[in-house]
């Protein structure tokens, strides 16, 4: 090996040193690098699972969100029409109510009248009959002839229409 300037005492040690070196360093490198990537692979693929994880339980909540929403917006919807409902029940009783109350204004108001109507007529009536026996008492007093009869007629209606006024 000499002629191809190969040294064999210098290559043996050459490759003992090596072997020497390698053993060195799985031993105390390779092993502790392999080991702390191994470790750093799982970290980062337990963390991908976690992220993919956090990723399904987000669009769970986000969809559970939207159904309560839209939950929430029927029963609002709900709510409105039932208060509508209700505005218009209460509109409704309140008409009839006040249908009835001026119904009996009415009837009260007609019923008024009706006694204002009657006091009216007695107390026409009571003037008439005290006019009628003023008017037969001076009949009876004067002479009782026709055109005295209406002269008398004509003064009593005067005299009422003076007293009056």
């Amino acid at each position: 090996m000499g002629e191809l300037g190969i040294n064999p005492t210098g290559l043996i040690t050459q490759v003992v040193s090596f072997v020497i070196l390698f053993i060195v360093l799985s031993k105390l490198l390779y092993k502790p690098l392999v080991g702390m990537l191994d470790q750093r692979a799982e970290k980062i693929k337990s963390g991908l699972e976690a992220a993919e994880n956090s990723r399904r339980e987000a669009v769970k909540a986000e969809e559970s969100i939207q159904n309560q929403l839209s939950e929430a917006r029927i029963e609002g919807q709900k709510l409105i029409s039932q208060a509508r409902e209700t505005a218009d029940q209460y509109r409704e009783e309140e008409m009839v109510k006040v249908r009835e109350d001026m119904k009996i204004e009415r009837e009260r108001g007609l019923a008024n009248i009706e006694r204002e109507k009657e006091t009216t007529v007695q107390e026409i009536r009571k003037e008439f009959a005290g006019l009628a026996i003023a008017a037969a008492e001076k009949i009876v007093r004067s002479s009782l002839d026709e055109k005295e009869h209406e002269r008398l007629i004509q003064n009593v209606l005067e005299e009422s229409s003076s007293e009056k006024e």
